[in-house]
């Protein structure tokens, strides 16, 4: 009896000191009154930059939540390469699922930090240039499976006429 009268005395003194100090709060005063104000500014689920506008993340969502945005002023990538569009997340259908991010070809292909998801996408700055014109070793299932997502489906027809000219 005694050591439950210490637990509940131990449970209001800390109950107390949270809601009297703010002591444990895991946001601070400030977050939280952004938060109530509606002053949050949402973080970035598209590095526009790095993005080549390949639609694999909208070909692979399942709740269609990607949609392809027309850029104002097309952007060359490499000869033969423009990017004229960009995701777009729709926060209210994305169910989370990572499939955007797991087939952007800058991670499934090249390694590096995708360029579109769900949360945050972070810090992404990679020469995408540098990376296109750089020969990568991917096997041909893999190619296969991923680029069933993309878009332009090039880079298969590519690999067969080279293999069907040898």
């Amino acid at each position: 009896m005694k050591n439950l009268v210490r637990i509940m005395l131990e449970g209001t003194y800390t109950n107390l000191k949270r809601i009297l100090f703010a002591s444990d709060r895991v946001t601070d005063m400030e977050l939280r009154s952004k938060i109530l104000e509606g002053r949050i500014v949402p973080t970035d689920k598209v590095a526009t930059e790095s993005c080549i506008g390949c639609a694999g993340c909208k070909n692979v969502c399942p709740t269609s939540a990607i949609e392809m945005v027309k850029l104002e002023t097309p952007v060359e990538l490499m000869e033969g390469l423009v990017k004229e569009e960009i995701p777009v997340i729709d926060s209210l259908k994305c169910v989370n699922c990572y499939y955007c991010h797991d087939f952007c070809p800058l991670y499934a292909l090249f390694g590096e930090a995708g360029t579109i998801h769900p949360n945050d996408v972070g810090d992404v700055n990679p020469d995408v240039r540098e990376m296109l014109e750089k020969p990568v070793k991917i096997s041909d299932d893999k190619l296969a499976y991923i680029s069933k997502f993309l878009s332009d489906t090039a880079i298969l027809r590519k690999r067969q006429d080279q293999e069907n000219s040898k």
